[in-house]
């Protein structure tokens, strides 16, 4: 098993992939800005275009830019706190330049890794079955969603359900996003919920992704607090954040 330093410095090393940054610039006692250039290992779900990427673990603020918005940017990340360059009052100052050049702040994401201290295999009243690859294509379905990605099948490795005699009731699955490190999605039927399902589900998961040479990680927005507190309740804890800018358009789209 890998020591959460290793992890933590793993999941350093893709971040700087992800932006074109170096792995010791999260570790910089100031923020940091770069130009964005993804390497061409970055992790998958990244979607262009993107203007601006923030990521922080805690220390400060890496920012990664593209020429357009570089100035922008800069001054933000010279203006405030790092912790402050995710809040709303701030971003208002950010948004209000960025929108006369067609861009806004889209995603923000909370990401958690495994603490090997804290990682638990729960486990829930129903019988759990993992499936392999080729396992799970008839699961391409809406109520597993955030399980498996319809649009990124080739991605989807491992999953971990839950079934009430015979009946898929809780479904995790996770999605080869980077070289070294596999994401974690999570669906359970809502009269399901609150059974230990979405932890027995996870937990699991978490520990065949490490029995497969890979580091599990799990992403929530910071308001979907069943999300988080899955998360913890397995031995997941906060590493990182992110704030991604793209074009306002490309917003509207996704507003429909």
């Amino acid at each position: 098993m890998m020591t959460n330093e290793e992890i933590l410095r793993i999941a350093m090393e893709q971040s700087a992939e992800d932006i074109g940054c170096q792995a010791g610039d999260f570790l910089a006692d100031s923020n940091i800005i770069v130009p964005f250039r993804p390497g061409p290992n970055a992790k998958k779900y990244y979607k262009m275009p993107i203007a601006s990427n923030f990521i922080s673990y805690g220390n400060n603020v890496v920012a990664a830019a593209t020429d357009e918005v570089f100035e922008i940017v800069r001054k933000y990340i010279d203006r405030f706190s790092f912790y402050h360059c995710f809040e709303t009052p701030n971003m208002r100052w950010l948004n209000e330049r960025l929108q006369p050049l067609g861009h806004t702040v889209c995603f923000m994401a909370e990401y958690y890794l495994p603490d090997m201290d804290w990682l638990t295999e729960m486990s829930c009243d129903f019988e759990l079955r993992t499936m392999t690859k080729g396992g799970f294509e008839d699961l391409y379905l809406p109520e597993w969603a955030n399980a498996l990605c319809e649009d990124r099948k080739p991605l989807d490795m491992l999953a971990v359900g839950a079934f009430d005699n015979g009946r898929l009731i809780g479904l995790a699955g996770c999605s080869a996003d980077a070289d070294e490190m596999w994401q974690i999605g999570v669906d359970v039927l809502p009269e399901y919920r609150r059974q230990g399902v979405a932890s027995a589900i996870t937990s699991k998961l978490a520990f065949e992704i490490m029995d497969a040479g890979k580091i599990p990680f799990y992403c929530s927005a910071w308001s979907n607090i069943r999300s988080v507190r899955n998360a913890i309740k397995c031995g997941f804890l906060p590493a990182w954040v992110e704030m991604t800018v793209k074009p306002v358009d490309a917003v509207d789209e996704m507003n429909g």
